[in-house]
């Protein structure tokens, strides 16, 4: 299984999210097949009954996800990480010619979220970015069409 890249922050993220579901989720659900068993009658017509199997399903597949992901987690330690050198943990910004400076954070896929400006090492952009330097003009290979862009910054 291949490594997965995770801030602190997205560790302790997604390690709240386990925690949750195994604690709290596992009981809620218990507890509604519980009671559509008792007041459903005919299981093969209960509808709260078939959901609440499915929602038991979703959520015992997403703690196998997370209990795997999180065992083979490589923590990226911001503290140690060179400042020159793109890598998963650093804050990029860069600038398409003509365009306006944009800001991202390079993290493992598992906590990509590009609305917060959080990208994957794995994504286009991020891929064509690390192990670059700042004033390193770099090529973006992306489905819509290649791109180019300058580092302005790492932190």
């Amino acid at each position: 299984m291949p490594t997965s890249f995770l801030t602190r922050e997205g560790f302790e993220s997604l390690q709240k999210e386990l925690d949750f579901l195994r604690d709290e989720r596992r009981e809620e659900i218990a507890d509604r097949l519980h009671e559509a068993i008792i007041e459903g009658g005919e299981l093969i017509e209960n509808a709260e009954y078939e959901a609440a199997k499915n929602e038991q399903a979703f959520v015992e597949g997403r703690i196998k996800e997370l209990e795997i992901l999180l065992a083979t987690a490589r923590i990226v330690d911001e503290g140690v990480k060179q400042t020159d050198l793109v890598q998963v943990g650093s804050r990029v910004t860069i600038e398409e010619e003509g365009g306006d400076p944009e800001e991202y954070i390079i993290v493992g896929a598992a906590e990509a979220n590009p609305s917060q400006g959080k990208i994957s090492n794995e994504s286009p952009l991020g891929k064509a970015l690390v192990n670059h330097r700042v004033g390193d003009t770099v090529t973006v290979n992306a489905p819509a069409g290649s791109f180019t862009v300058v580092l302005k910054k790492v932190e």
